[in-house]
């Protein structure tokens, strides 16, 4: 545990995800059963909590101070575990308040769990999407899982649901942007039903936002149109203006798919409409904090490629690019990848490739994310099929093909 940095609740939610990874359904290790094994009252952990533990920490239970369940029961504990105990169980329960002794679940815990999930935002909006990221996100949603059977009211419980939920819709996005869409699509259904059951209609909005992006990704776009539309018919998204404009931005993503220009450039219009009337000084929850007026450019200028409208997706670029976030790092490469594009369909070939550099560059020392990846792809195939012959394009292969397709 202190070699993991996991507190007893910690562990218990990990034990829990464990088992429902095993046995299709949630565990109910509770941190009074963690304690029991951490202080020495349970010995001999048999059925549903031993071969937790084995998944856990990937050993024997012998291998962790603890009796086989085939074997008497030694007179003493181990002293390499009865010396590990001792040294570090204060550590680890002193590292968070209130978890010796905590006999409920209390909003404090829905904070707690709520900054967590702040975190992985931000590294989320700096490196992208990625298996660490997933793994980090659907265990803040086991521990919200596991504190949920010991909340202290209903309105805890409907919290940590909530919590639940946002986390397993954090790991449905990271695996959209590392283009990982059929795990993608498992945790969308099961972010959807803790959200339904938590009554939370802002999470319902931001499942069904990623719903449209993993059906425009997988060319179902039918299905992007009608994601996009629950998430406008969300009360979330009739309360407040700045939801409303992203559900209808992704909405003209879906009609421009599907060459719709008409549809797509009305729904463009609500979108810039609802979000003029967005307090953008407001506070808002982290998952949402890089939409504005640069990233509905940047949505912008989706629209108007998809409509074959290649100088209008280049400006709508630059005045995206103007205006991100430095901090936005993939949202910037792939904003700059977009242009490029742009610049390529008008036979400016070299300036395409020269853009391009600046999107390696703004993602250097981290590995690109998969869609930003399949976007440099879709790119190199242009070039190629523009312009096979010219010097810019066999440039920019050698320089760039081996960084792109490795990373």
């Amino acid at each position: 545990m202190a070699e993991r940095g996991l507190t007893q609740d910690e562990l218990a939610a990990q034990m829990n995800a464990a088992l429902l990874e095993i046995t299709g359904r949630l565990g109910d290790v509770s941190a009074r059963t963690v304690r029991n094994l951490v202080n020495g009252a349970t010995r001999r952990p048999i059925g549903r909590t031993r071969v937790a533990l084995e998944r856990v920490f990937g050993c024997p239970i012998a291998d962790l101070g603890f009796a086989s369940p085939a074997t008497t029961a030694p007179s003493e504990e181990p002293v390499l575990r009865r010396s590990f105990c001792t040294a570090t169980t204060g550590v680890v329960l002193g590292s968070v308040p209130g978890v010796a002794g905590r006999r409920s679940v209390g909003t404090s815990d829905v904070l707690r769990l709520r900054d967590g999930m702040a975190k992985l935002t931000a590294l989320d909006q700096s490196r992208g999407g990625h298996t660490a990221l997933e793994r980090a996100a659907l265990a803040g949603a086991a521990e919200a899982i596991g504190l949920q059977q010991a909340a202290a009211s209903q309105t805890v419980c409907q919290r940590l649901l909530s919590v639940a939920a946002h986390y397993t819709a954090s790991a449905a996005w990271s695996c959209i942007d590392a283009r990982q869409l059929d795990r993608a699509r498992v945790h969308l259904g099961e972010a959807l039903r803790m959200a339904g059951m938590a009554q939370d209609s802002t999470a319902l909005l931001r499942i069904w936002n990623s719903t449209a992006m993993l059906a425009h990704q997988r060319h179902e776009y039918g299905e992007g149109i009608a994601a996009s539309q629950a998430a406008q018919a969300t009360s979330a998204a009739r309360r407040n203006p700045l939801y409303s404009s992203l559900a209808h931005a992704r909405t003209a993503i879906g009609h421009a798919s599907r060459g719709d220009r008409q549809p797509a450039l009305r729904s463009l219009g609500y979108a810039q409409t609802a979000l003029a009337k967005t307090d953008q000084s407001a506070p808002r929850p982290a998952w949402i904090s890089f939409y504005g007026p640069a990233e509905l450019a940047a949505l912008t200028a989706i629209v108007r490629e998809l409509l074959d409208e290649p100088a209008h997706a280049e400006a709508a670029s630059h005045h995206a690019l103007t205006a991100l976030p430095v901090r936005l790092r993939r949202n910037r490469s792939m904003t700059t990848v977009r242009l490029a594009a742009a610049q390529l369909h008008q036979g400016e070939v070299e300036q395409a490739c020269a853009t391009t550099s600046e999107a390696f560059e703004l993602m250097a020392g981290d590995p690109l994310p998969g869609r930003l990846r399949t976007m440099l792809g879709d790119f190199h195939r242009t070039l190629f099929t523009v312009a096979p012959s010219a010097r810019a394009a066999r440039e920019w292969a050698d320089q760039h093909r081996t960084q792109w397709s490795t990373t």
